[in-house]
């Protein structure tokens, strides 16, 4: 999504939005690109008409006031004013967020529910180029899901980090401590969210030994006192969309941080503005210090990974982020520091819709 200002100056915004992604327990519920289009071409985009996009709290307080939730929604729009804001001031987005903590993000390569021998395959093509910590997703197949870790150690080695992501997937908390528990024996990292909800989380916490991650149960500031309070999880999910743009994931990874939380920087496989929104965040939170699921960029011609990091065959942007030693570098440039090739943008797109 691109906005424009009466002093011409542009700032585009991203949200991948999806019907079946919300909150644990219908806490809060999907948004589709249609419903996103509907949201900000009939409601939020008059209601931030005039304001000034370098105020993210007035836009955020208008937003609010003509829709409830609708995090990416309003997220798209956010992302955008944060790319004119630093356009504007000929800064950074990092800067507007309080400044470099990290030069990049390191990459965590999303190892998705595949046959084993696949997934063994792709994890030895990805740390050949520079992959130093896999998420491998579980939670459909328990007995499954420890084979996968004992053999994935095998083949990358004690140096290559191993987390797993359940996405809520195990029917209850003693299966999902069971499996943990053998899971660990392979050494792992973290465990991500492997039951629904705060509560089943907290219990599971309880009864292994590595740290629980949140991130269904993790949207808003309101989610991060609840985990804290029932001592729920140790770290969490920290996304630019899930509490509704930057100006609400800095909100929460402060306010996370004061609690004792870190997290890392997730995301929904993002295209390039997406994808910066994400790096300029993960360099300015000072709790996000665990690997993430960043896209490493790749622009159709350009050198760079085949494998790592690597979901789409082309961008939207004209230059790839730089991929080196494993870490996603965020670029400097003012606003996001990324320029959209219009051409790929109308190639790619089913129809072009004003908003």
């Amino acid at each position: 999504m691109r906005i424009d200002t009466d002093e011409g100056v542009h700032g585009w915004g991203e949200t991948p939005a999806i019907p079946t992604w919300g909150g644990s327990q219908m806490r809060y519920g999907g948004e589709s690109p249609e419903t996103v289009l509907a949201l900000v071409r009939d409601y939020l985009f008059e209601a931030i008409r005039g304001l000034d996009p370098r105020e993210p709290r007035i836009v955020h307080r208008a937003m609010d006031r003509v829709a409830k939730g609708a995090p990416y929604a309003k997220a798209a729009i956010d992302i955008a004013c944060y790319d004119i804001a630093g356009k504007s001031l000929g800064v950074p987005v990092h800067t507007l967020l309080g400044g470099k903590c990290r030069d990049g993000v390191r990459i965590t390569h999303s190892l998705g529910l595949m046959p084993i021998a696949d997934a063994l395959e792709e994890a030895q093509s990805a740390v050949a180029e520079g992959i130093t910590v896999f998420k491998l997703k579980t939670g459909i197949d328990g007995e499954r899901d420890v084979e996968l870790m004992r053999q994935m150690r095998a083949v990358v080695g004690d140096d290559v980090e191993l987390r797993v992501d359940a996405n809520e997937g195990y029917p209850t908390i003693a299966e999902a401590v069971r499996i943990t528990l053998r899971q660990q024996e392979y050494g792992l990292l973290l465990c991500e969210q492997p039951v629904s909800g705060a509560h089943g989380l907290a219990e599971v916490a309880r009864r292994i030994g590595v740290p629980v991650m949140a991130d269904e149960s993790a949207w808003t500031v309101h989610d991060i006192l609840e985990l804290h309070q029932r001592g729920a999880a140790e770290c969490f999910s920290c996304y630019v969309t899930k509490p509704g743009g930057l100006w609400r994931a800095r909100q929460q990874a402060e306010f996370a941080a004061a609690m004792g939380l870190y997290h890392d920087v997730g995301g929904s496989i993002e295209f390039g503005i997406g994808t910066a929104a994400n790096l300029h965040l993960g360099v300015a939170a000072e709790a996000a210090i665990l690997p993430s699921v960043c896209p490493v960029t790749t622009v159709q011609g350009a050198q760079g990974p085949r494998i790592a990091g690597v979901y789409y065959l082309d961008d939207l942007i004209t230059e790839p982020f730089t991929f080196r030693d494993g870490i996603l570098l965020c670029p400097d440039g003012p606003g996001l520091g990324i320029e959209v090739d219009q051409d790929k943008l109308d190639k790619y797109s089913d129809e072009s819709v004003p908003v």
